[in-house]
């Protein structure tokens, strides 16, 4: 509709627009075009979606199956799969608990919809509910209204419109709205100047609009369905997870299947009772393997870990919502941040004044540089040389440009106490003219600005502004139109009548014809020469620094003049010029180099012109060695045209992107995405929200809209981009340490698969129980595991390049590594076990034959009772080893490759504690007789403890060897280099490589029929 006239419009709607729609056609058109207006248990559901938690759940279930096969009674058979169901079940609840709120992004778009909106039905005005509009509808606004739908601008009822469109587009300027079509092809939002979006706000101006798109079919509607067509991604850690899940589902099947295959021969076997129950027998055995094999609290202590490591984020002003995403910081590659709001305060600041000094004396002009980046009233006025102006009000034209930023004003500037910060009502550069009006001060006190500072912060937000609205009656204005390019205001004062104006330096230059001179306040004509020196000033600001920027200027109107016209604004009187930005946070620079300095590609991502974008980057300063942004800064438009190899390489390149759309910040990151970078999308207005939640880690602002805060993965409590590199550092502290206790884990259970696979091949007695296998890896595995959640960050955390997506959490050498530490808690398992039988004091002293024919016991005569093989010694002997021995293993991951001497274990007082807390509640199952029964235990006596250590102590040894090893072996130690990923497709690739190959080959055939010929160059050839 952007593109037709107005009357256009209304033919196609067939509407009179002095009358509006009729009744009937409002139930017609809501017929045609409609009106404007995930279940808890699938929650439930999905945290059982895990591989490993469905083979925890089959191996739950036919334990529990064949315990009621073999017709057994009590709590004992049944105590296995209840603890593994009861574990799976806590640790659902903690998913459901963490993840409720998480879609509710869609709900809170709502309050960025109007209520009511002023319709013309009939001919007559009425105030209906916004959910009752339907094409066609003619709305009226104004000043402080939002707009209710899509509308196409029909008709201006004041001289000019303008709109605060930030929330979907992110400029960081209200912008002007008119009724001349759009002619720009291809127009993005912020061309259709005639269309009123809605959720925006109306900031200047009166207007009537034809509703042209309600519900789905307007920009916000859009957005949310561009949110239900975003799928969640999968973090690479969760990739990594199910892929192990899948490999340890086949070793497991592969093993349970081998261990039943191997003990064929001994169905038969009498002390079975027959076939059946043989088979049954050491299919519990093959049960048994797999719960020995799945690490059953790593679920769990994963969750637990991510948890801990939200809390440490939180005390950085980065409140996670979604777990799984503290580990993708870890790798993230590329952080497309958005400018207004991120990069920038989104809050219009005066930075720079420009007045006539003296035409007698010194320079002609002269420049006063403003600090302060927010609308707090605290700020100090630099001179040229950078001395501090104590006391600026003294300054003429200083002075006056304070009255008349206050005067010549129609916004509100005031102090949110629950928000604790200064808020605007009104367009922002008018804002901007108050806060220098606050920091400029007032005249006379020399103690002013001490005394501004003893003022109540909802005091001082106006203090200096409402002084001179005390001191001036307002009589007359002039609003601001497009073809004057300012505003003025009529002023009284004690029988003296003074006209204040603003606006576009080039229209306030040309209408004046004197000057006011700082250094004495004199008024003096304005020359060609001194015009030609304000322009060139002007043109500085605006074109080099990328200012906007305004024009004041004064005129003593006759005395009782009471009303204003257009011929009165001339023979001006110029004040000074005013130069504003939205301006970077003084903190964004060194996170930048941060970043950089961690591998991490950064792209600005903004609604703005080009122009202006490319100015506050410089500002910024992390840009300086692109030198200038050719080849680096693109716009939506031009990136679209350009074909898919060349956009493949610009992205590669890209540091700035600029007038973009929703749909374009959502196509950014699919297109990095498609070549292996993982994004992370900042964000704070709706228009974030589709691409926060498409981005491997959204990241929100906390100031931001409701809406970006629910679609994304992390929030920025305090706004700061700073924030986002503590945080990443954090993620990759946590990854190491959820890559440590996972291999801690699986080196644990490999030790508890060998453990049982020895065992079973040996012939000799069931070494553990499965409940005890289930102790050991829900309680001795948990807790050191969570602890090593604990180890310290690494000094080099973050001068190290991002890890790749593909990066298996174990993989060669580090796997052979954790293989030889398992087979070792094996053997030594089952050499506690075997030591009691042959060599115990308080033990039979078996010789080993007699222990590998055990199962034939009862069918021959034998020196000593079949009873013994029941004995609990020898399990508990061996379950004490396979405990001691995983504490042991639990110091070894205190670091991947760094010895004990180095990294000692009370560098984490966690894991030492939680060592201690595992051995005490392993004694008290040993020496607390209810749960020695329940647990198949018995008290062990000194001599054995003595055993245990010997046979424990010796891994750290063989640990200690293999990160030798590893730390000076050049052939094992990998090589994590940061690969980028081809930018050509493989075909090109191969074609590309063909015909270098080719040339290559005519050049060495070329060159060798040159020497025969003796040919002094190719051409001859």
């Amino acid at each position: 509709m952007e593109d037709e006239d107005e009357e256009g419009v209304l033919d196609y709607f067939g509407v009179d627009p002095r009358k509006g729609l009729t009744d009937s056609q409002v139930v017609n058109n809501a017929r045609i075009h409609g009106r404007n207006g995930t279940p808890f248990w699938k929650l439930v559901l999905k945290q059982f979606d895990d591989l490993l938690v469905k083979i925890l759940i089959a191996a739950a279930l036919i334990s529990f199956f064949l315990a009621l096969a073999n017709g057994e009674t009590g709590l004992t058979p049944f105590l296995e799969p209840s603890v593994i169901l009861m574990i799976l079940a806590a640790n659902a609840a903690v998913g459901v608990i963490t993840e409720t709120n998480a879609e509710k992004a869609l709900e809170e778009l709502r309050a960025y919809q109007a209520d009511v909106a002023t319709v013309l039905r009939n001919g007559c005005l009425s105030i209906l509910p916004a959910t009752d509009l339907v094409p066609g509808d003619i709305v009226e606004v104004c000043v402080g209204c939002k707009i209710p739908a899509d509308m196409r601008m029909i008709e201006m009822l004041s001289s000019q419109l303008r709109v605060d469109q930030a929330i979907l587009t992110g400029e960081s300027c209200s912008v002007g709205k008119d009724i001349e079509s759009t002619l720009a092809t291809n127009a993005v939002y912020q061309d259709k100047t005639n269309i009123l979006f809605s959720g925006t706000v109306v900031v200047a101006g009166r207007a009537r609009a034809i509703v042209v798109g309600v519900g789905a079919n307007t920009a916000m509607g859009s957005i949310r369905d561009d949110m239900l067509r975003t799928d969640d991604e999968a973090t690479p850690l969760k990739k990594k997870l199910d892929e192990f899940g899948t490999f340890l589902a086949k070793v497991i099947a592969g093993i349970c299947v081998l261990v039943w295959v191997v003990n064929i021969g001994n169905f038969r076997d009498p002390a079975h009772g027959g076939l059946l129950r043989g088979a049954i027998h050491y299919f519990k055995i093959a049960v048994a393997l797999a719960v020995a094999a799945i690490p059953e609290g790593l679920p769990a202590v994963v969750t637990t870990c991510l948890a801990l490591g939200t809390k440490r984020m939180a005390r950085l002003n980065a409140i996670v919502r979604s777990l799984p995403s503290v580990e993708t910081l870890g790798c993230t590659t590329v952080i497309c941040s958005d400018k207004t709001g991120t990069l920038t305060t989104n809050m219009m600041s005066v930075t720079k004044i420009c007045v006539v000094h003296s035409l007698r004396h010194g320079p002609m002009t002269v420049e006063y540089n403003v600090s302060g980046t927010t609308y707090a009233p605290e700020g100090i006025i630099f001179d040229s040389s950078g001395s501090q102006l104590d006391f600026p009000a003294q300054l003429p034209c200083l002075l006056h440009i304070a009255m008349c930023s206050a005067l010549c004003n129609e916004s509100v500037l005031q102090y949110n106490p629950d928000k604790g910060n200064y808020e605007k009502i009104g367009e922002s550069t008018e804002v901007a003219l108050r806060v220098l009006a606050e920091k400029v001060g007032l005249p006379g006190y020399d103690s002013m600005p001490s005394a501004l500072h003893m003022l109540s912060k909802h005091e001082r937000a106006s203090y200096c502004n409402r002084y001179w609205e005390s001191q001036f009656k307002k009589v007359s204005l002039l609003d601001f139109s497009r073809d004057r390019k300012m505003m003025s205001v009529l002023c009284s004062r004690k029988q003296l009548e003074i006209m204040f104006s603003k606006g576009a330096p080039e229209s306030i230059i040309s209408r004046c014809t004197n000057i006011l001179c700082n250094d004495d306040g004199s008024t003096i004509p304005l020359t060609a020469t001194i015009r030609a020196e304000l322009e060139s000033r002007f043109h500085s600001f605006a074109g080099k620094e990328a200012l906007r920027c305004l024009g004041l200027a004064l005129k003593k109107m006759p005395k009782g003049q009471q009303v204003l016209s257009f011929e009165d604004e001339k023979d001006l009187t110029f004040i000074g010029l005013v130069g504003m930005l939205d301006p970077p946070r003084e903190e964004v620079k060194d996170a930048m180099f941060s970043c950089m300095t961690a591998g991490i590609r950064v792209i600005v991502v903004t609604g703005d012109n080009k122009t202006t974008a490319e100015s506050v980057c410089h500002k910024i300063g992390a840009f300086d060695h692109l030198g200038d942004f050719a080849g680096h800064s693109y716009t939506a438009s031009e990136f679209e045209e350009l074909p898919p190899l060349q956009q493949a390489l610009a992205l590669q390149r890209m540091a700035l992107f600029t007038r973009v759309e929703p749909t374009h910040k959502r196509m950014l990151v699919e297109a990095l995405q498609h070549q292996n970078e993982v994004v992370a999308m900042t964000g704070d207005g709706v228009n974030d929200a589709p691409a926060l939640k498409k981005a491997d880690i959204g990241i929100a602002m906390g100031s931001g809209t409701a809406v970006a805060k629910s679609a994304s993965d992390m929030v920025l409590a305090d706004d700061n981009f700073a924030s986002i590199v503590a945080a990443i550092a954090e993620g990759r502290a946590i990854y190491n340490n959820t890559k440590q206790f996972i291999r801690y884990m699986i080196s644990s259970n490999i030790g508890e698969v060998v453990c049982i696979f020895v065992a079973a091949v040996l012939g000799i007695p069931d070494t553990l129980a499965p409940v005890q296998l289930l102790w050991v890896n829900l309680v001795t595995d948990g807790l050191p595991a969570t602890a090593i959640g604990f180890n310290k960050q690494d000094a080099d955390v973050m001068k190290a390049k991002p890890r790749k997506v593909g990066e298996a959490v174990v993989t060669g050498w580090l796997f052979f590594r954790y293989l030889v530490i398992g087979v070792y808690v094996g053997l030594a398992t089952v050499a506690g076990f075997i030591w009691w039988f042959i060599y115990s004091d308080s033990g039979p002293k078996l010789p080993y034959s007699e222990l590998m024919n055990s199962d034939t016991c009862s069918t021959r005569e034998t020196m000593y009772p079949c009873s013994i093989f029941d004995d609990r010694h020898p399990s508990t002997v061996a379950m004490t080893v396979l405990v001691v021995v995983e504490m042991f293993n639990a110091l070894n991951n205190l670091s991947e490759n760094q010895s004990l001497l180095v990294v000692p274990p009370w560098s984490n007082l966690w894991l030492v504690g939680s060592i201690v807390l595992t051995m005490l509640l392993h004694m008290l199952i040993l020496y607390v007789k209810p749960l020695s029964i329940l647990f198949s235990v018995t008290p062990l006596s000194w001599a054995d403890w003595i055993v245990v250590l010997y046979l424990s102590f010796p891994v750290i040894i063989i640990d200690e060897i293999l990160k030798f090893f590893s730390r000076n072996s050049c052939g094992i130690r990998f090589n994590f280099r940061f690969r980028r990923p081809d930018l050509l497709p493989k075909r090109e690739l191969h074609d590309k490589f063909a015909n270098h190959l080719t040339k290559s080959l005519r050049f060495f055939y070329a060159t060798k029929v040159m020497e025969n010929l003796g040919c002094r160059n190719l051409q001859e050839t």
